[in-house]
């Protein structure tokens, strides 16, 4: 209680705009308050989680215990700081929230729905809320998928994700509101630990060839999947909040790219740098996720919009993620 007061006494400043981070303690949420705090200032960036982050995130500026289903805290916080921008993350992934499906539906789209309403309210300016490549289904073209296509998500994470679009562009188109999304592909990267998506695989495999030299993947050897190395994410993220409200065409979510790669591949590409590392397979239940999901994914509106471009590929993201988790 005493750490709570002395924060909202050093951080607590009236008329002042700031950003809040909802689901700071996450894979994605972490790196992310780090990068705005670097940008923008500790003190107008709030991280805020159902549980405490790291030392890195708590002792760098505000934090808030918020669970975005309580309205009441929600608006508190938002008062209190003078929140203008929002970023929400909370979320349970794709392999996680297949064993707890009704809090996952909850947790996913009444989450959103509540940031959606204090934007609707004008208490907010402007929203970013990721959706994901979960939003793709069985039907959707598998290579380079377009913007546009079919989309029958196979899991309650992908469905969530669909219809968090669907209400994204609902308000604005309505009411006007400043949110803006992008689907994220599987992400990697070695400053939290994995969230439990289908992906995780790809950060699980760095951990284990350093401790162990063995892994033994949960995918298929040959399954392909988008992918993307977190500060890649982050700067996307960002550059996307940053753009002009004009330049944002696309109020539903962005595809966003970087590169696509077989776990069989990403083990090669470790072995290069610790011959010892042996992978080894042996599927489970994630199989079907990883198997309704494109191999690679257009994002030629992303580029065309707002000036996306990925800076890494397989190669650099193998040698930077050994690189930090090593030294």
């Amino acid at each position: 209680m005493i750490f709570y007061i002395c924060l909202i006494n050093e951080y607590l400043m009236p008329g002042r705009a700031s950003i809040l981070v909802i689901g700071a303690s996450g894979q994605i949420g972490t790196e992310l308050i780090l990068e705005l705090r670097k940008q923008f200032g500790s003190a107008r960036i709030i991280a805020s989680d159902i549980k405490v982050p790291g030392y890195e995130v708590l002792e760098g500026g505000p934090f808030e215990i918020l669970d975005v289903l309580d309205k009441v805290r929600l608006d508190e916080i938002v008062r209190n700081f003078n929140i203008k921008e929002v970023y929400m993350l909370a979320a349970l992934l794709s392999a996680t929230a297949e064993q707890n499906q009704a809090y996952a539906w909850k947790l996913n789209v009444e989450g959103l729905f509540n940031v959606l309403h204090l934007a609707r309210e004008k208490r907010i300016s402007k929203i970013f809320w990721p959706s994901s490549i979960a939003v793709f289904g069985p039907d959707t073209p598998k290579d380079k998928t377009p913007q546009k296509c079919i989309m029958n998500p196979a899991t309650i994470y992908g469905i969530s994700k669909l219809t968090g679009e669907r209400w994204c562009e609902y308000y604005f188109m309505k009411y006007r509101v400043d949110s803006r999304s992008i689907r994220y592909p599987g992400l990697v990267g070695y400053k939290s630990a994995p969230g439990g998506g289908t992906t995780d695989y790809a950060v699980q495999i760095f951990y284990e060839a350093i401790r162990k030299k063995k892994y033994i993947c949960y995918l298929k050897k040959d399954t392909v999947l988008p992918m993307m190395y977190m500060p890649d994410a982050i700067r996307g993220t960002i550059e996307l909040m940053n753009a002009k409200f004009e330049k944002i065409k696309i109020r539903s979510s962005y595809n966003f790219s970087g590169m696509s790669f077989s776990p069989d591949t990403l083990a090669a590409e470790i072995k290069k740098h610790l011959p010892a590392f042996e992978c080894l397979y042996s599927p489970d239940h994630r199989q079907q996720y990883a198997d309704s999901w494109p191999r690679s994914i257009n994002d030629t509106s992303a580029r065309k919009e707002w000036g996306w471009k990925a800076e890494y590929n397989i190669k650099t993201m193998t040698s930077d993620m050994l690189e930090n988790l090593m030294n």
